[in-house]
């Protein structure tokens, strides 16, 4: 049983295709009505008829003023570190402080949309390496202290200016599943973000050994970490949804991953119902909350 006591987060992610346009911001005022905390947006800036990702999440900040946003997962191939961290620090100031950076490799079944619109041709391994040199870029261009010089595989940085520096300490999140990228989130990231559609509940617990371990030997604590599922809903693209029954019994097996699994940030995966987001602050939220905390008052006497 691994529970790291952090606090309970609910949060969805959205589409931000152009039908959804409008409805997006819409629904994104509706999630910080329903008292839920994240917002997120997937990215795949190689499909032009989808709204550019980190614009939408600027516009989604100014629409609200307490729920946080992030991309969910931001396209590391075609957002050069540089001008994902300047970015990224300058939705944080904006926003003021409530911005989080989810960052993913770049699916490899996307590789050849990802050449097309320009970026590197790399393998699975090539590309850990290139988060891993990214999330170093980013961090010293977010340190604001001094020149940034960087040699690296991938990415060659000689002297460019660092900054703006954000306004808060922005989590780097990383979507991971594979063991490599699991132990480089264990040992570098703020955050691990998997999606149950690829990552069953059943899968979690060794790969967030994975990550445990990694964290160890790097001599952070597993704490360190936040995990955050993305949780489909319904019988899902696969045919295997996650909860596949009416949100009043969600509680339950939430409470058992939060205290099992050690997951605190629960986020709808696609979630296009209004009554849904409704549903999941009023009710799924609260239960899930007063089921852990009872669990963790016992657990502490």
């Amino acid at each position: 049983m691994t529970d790291y006591g952090h606090e309970l987060q609910f949060g969805v992610m959205l589409e931000p295709t152009p039908d959804w346009g409008h409805d997006v911001l819409n629904r994104a005022a509706l999630t910080e009505q329903a008292g839920l905390d994240l917002v997120s947006l997937s990215d795949h800036p190689y499909w032009t008829g989808w709204l550019d990702t980190m614009s939408l999440l600027t516009a989604i900040a100014a629409r609200t003023s307490q729920v946080r946003v992030f991309p969910n997962l931001a396209n590391l191939p075609l957002r050069p570190p540089l001008q994902l961290a300047r970015a990224a620090a300058t939705l944080d100031i904006l926003s003021e402080g409530r911005f989080e950076l989810g960052l993913g490799t770049g699916a490899q079944q996307m590789r050849e949309q990802i050449i097309a619109n320009a970026g590197p041709a790399r393998t699975a391994g090539e590309s850990i390496e290139a988060l891993e040199e990214a999330i170093a870029i980013i961090r010293a261009s977010w340190a604001a202290d001094a020149d940034i010089r960087f040699e690296g595989e991938h990415y060659q940085v000689p002297g460019a200016a660092s900054g703006p520096k954000p306004a808060h300490d922005i989590g780097i999140w990383v979507g991971a599943y594979q063991r490599r990228l699991l132990a480089v989130t264990g040992r570098i990231a703020d955050g691990w973000v998997p999606s149950s559609p690829f990552m069953p509940p059943g899968q979690l617990a060794a790969a967030s050994q994975i990550i445990d371990e990694a964290a160890d030997e790097a001599g952070r604590s597993p704490r360190d970490v936040v995990r955050v599922y993305n949780i489909e809903c319904g019988p899902g693209e696969s045919g295997t949804g996650f909860l596949p029954g009416a949100p009043s019994t969600w509680a339950e097996p939430l409470a058992d991953l939060a205290l099992s699994n050690g997951i605190s940030c629960f986020v709808l995966y696609r979630v296009d119902s209004t009554d849904l987001i409704r549903q999941f602050g009023a009710e799924v939220a609260p239960a899930v909350r007063e089921a852990v905390a009872k669990e963790r008052a016992g657990a502490a006497r």
